[in-house]
């Protein structure tokens, strides 16, 4: 048997940041060590070709009766850039404490290993485990997915055979609590280019006869949200699922501190959709956020110059009953009509993904036409994490989006349970991403217990 800190520190070294075209050997590393893992576990493995980057699928087969568990996890990670600020290599797995750091510690690879190690050790324990079991790893998911939906409509017969879908990319709010994640939240992105002269302009021989392109898109960008902090945008919110009275209910239970997410996020006065509260706001509704904003000199010093143009980079998460090409249609008509004189705007189109949301049994609003089999892992979870942690998990809508796990379920038709393991303080997408060796401790011994409890009812 494997000595997973050990196995997680070679994953992390292989630079696989799947945007940036200098890390193709990285890429290539990191799919070739996942893939020969899950081969000397007795998978079958096929490494799939895409436009991009391959997709691992591994199975191993069985009885069509046994159940069937599809595990899902990325093998890429997000750029490590700005170098300066982390403590630690980026791409050197530093062992600190009970804490790993290095890029893709927490996202993606220390959870997938979660669940390696996991599938290994019941496996060993148990060789003839009445349990079908599929990995399916990309290596597209820090860049939206763009090859992973051909791939599902592609291999549809083939993963239609399966009961539901078991990740850990999501997270927990402390070391002590478990969230399965019941919900998350969709995306539109897309970019606004503002124009006005043909040319760069001398800010003195030209200024006061037209309209600054940086001037005009501050001026749209700020009739986007009311003083109050709701979307600007006539129907935005249409149709957005209420919130049931069992969520608020878990959420309550959470016992979530307003002072200490303050101070967590540096900040003195939330901001926030009214009628909701800062974790009601960043679980069940919907967002317009603007996450870059450029034009004109930015360098050093001065330059007194009138740019051509000027740009904004704006992403929209989204609830269930969001559609996300009527949400990028709305804003950008929205944004159309309130451009002023003197410019013209463009957009160019971003990804996007579908909110989900799927309700664990026992709930008022339980699906009906459930699936045994996933009502029987949640509830195995439910037992899982109460006999490892010491306590229930809470069921959560999540903030974030995994635009895949919708796409599953469409084309599928698929539903998941998402284990959720890294941490706020884990650092995701930022420098010094790091992740709790207890925790994966943790989750390594209730993921095998969920998996063979599924196997055995």
């Amino acid at each position: 048997m494997f000595d997973p800190v050990e196995k997680l520190k070679e994953f992390i070294r292989h630079q696989s940041v799947s945007t940036d075209s200098k890390c193709k050997a990285g890429m290539e590393g990191a799919q070739e060590f996942v893939s020969s893992l899950l081969g000397s576990l007795g998978f079958t493995v096929e490494v799939v070709k895409t436009d991009l980057h391959p997709i691992i699928f591994a199975q191993r087969g069985g009885d069509a009766a046994w159940p069937h568990v599809v595990i899902y996890g990325h093998y890429d990670v997000q750029p490590a850039d700005p170098l300066n600020l982390w403590k630690t290599p980026a791409f050197e797995p530093t062992i600190i404490g009970h804490r790993i750091y290095g890029r893709g510690a927490a996202d993606n690879k220390g959870p997938l290993m979660t669940n390696i190690t996991a599938v290994a050790r019941l496996l060993e324990e148990n060789p003839a485990l009445p349990l079908r079991i599929t990995f399916l790893v990309e290596g597209e998911e820090e860049m939206g997915s763009p090859s992973f939906e051909k791939f599902l409509v592609s291999h549809k017969d083939r993963l239609k055979t399966a009961d539901f879908v078991y990740l850990s990319d999501t997270g927990i709010p402390n070391e002590q609590q478990v969230v399965i994640t019941s919900g998350l939240r969709g995306l539109a992105l897309f970019d606004v280019h503002v124009t006005g002269p043909k040319g760069d302009l001398h800010s003195g021989l030209h200024g006061g006869v037209l309209r600054n392109p940086i001037q005009a898109l501050a001026e749209i960008l700020a009739t986007l949200h009311t003083p109050e902090g709701r979307v600007n945008v006539p129907g935005f919110y249409d149709g957005v699922l209420d919130v049931h009275p069992w969520e608020r209910e878990e959420l309550r239970k959470l016992g979530a501190d307003e002072a200490a997410y303050k101070k967590f996020l540096g900040i003195d006065t939330f901001y926030t959709t009214p009628g909701f509260s800062p974790f009601e706001s960043q679980r069940f509704q919907p967002t317009l956020e603007i996450n870059g904003i450029g034009g004109g000199y930015q360098g050093e010093g001065t330059k007194t110059v009138i740019p051509s143009k000027a740009f904004a980079k704006i992403s929209c998460r989204l609830v269930p009953n969001q559609e996300p090409a009527r949400i990028k249609r709305i804003v950008m008509e929205t944004i159309r009509a309130r451009t002023p004189s003197g410019v013209k705007v463009e957009f160019v189109d971003q990804h996007k993904g579908d909110p989900y949301i799927v309700v664990p049994p026992g709930r008022s609003n339980t699906p009906a036409n459930q699936s045994p089999v996933l009502a029987h892992a949640f509830r195995a979870t439910d037992a899982a994490v109460t006999a490892v942690w010491g306590r229930p998990p809470l069921y959560l809508r999540e903030g974030g989006s995994v635009p895949i796990i919708a796409d599953i379920k469409r084309v599928t038709g698929l539903d998941s349970v998402m284990f959720g393991l890294f941490l706020p303080e884990d650092n995701l997408h930022a420098p010094n991403e790091g992740f709790s060796l207890e925790i994966m401790k943790k989750g390594i011994e209730t993921t095998k217990r969920i998996l063979a409890a599924v196997a055995a009812g």
